[in-house]
């Protein structure tokens, strides 16, 4: 694991903007999951700056990435961009979880679900290394 996680100091400015500036869906997941260390009590940091993208939400420990995509992530152009950040931040050792506006904001407890089980093979994985 990098001992810096990619940290790019770069994009320190834009990423307090986009913390100030979430989106509805950002917002509530970051409220009611992953703000509180419910998640297996891992610290979870939100637009965090990697390498040259700003990830939604990072977990550094187990280098977990949530995405949060809205109606715009539907665009031919913008889901182009998303598979190239994706393998990027892939191969520099993250995972990537992704889910839309609408599943954060109608099925929070499912979300929740699908990023426990997440977490739990991650941990699983470190503790077997």
């Amino acid at each position: 694991m990098p001992s810096n996680n990619h940290y790019n100091k770069h994009l320190k400015h834009p990423a307090k903007r986009l913390r100030n500036e979430m989106t509805k869906a950002e917002a509530s997941l970051w409220k009611y999951i992953l703000s509180k260390r419910q998640v297996y009590g891992q610290q979870f940091r939100r637009q965090r700056p990697i390498d040259n993208y700003i990830v939604d939400f990072v977990c550094l420990p187990l280098n977990l990435i949530i995405e949060v995509d809205g109606i715009t992530h539907t665009y031919e152009e913008v889901t182009g961009n998303d598979k190239i950040r994706q393998l990027k931040l892939e191969s520099l050792g993250f995972k990537i979880i992704r889910f839309t506006d609408e599943e954060v904001l109608t099925s929070i407890s499912s979300v929740y679900r699908n990023i426990a089980y997440e977490v739990e093979v991650l941990m699983a994985k470190i503790q077997n290394e």
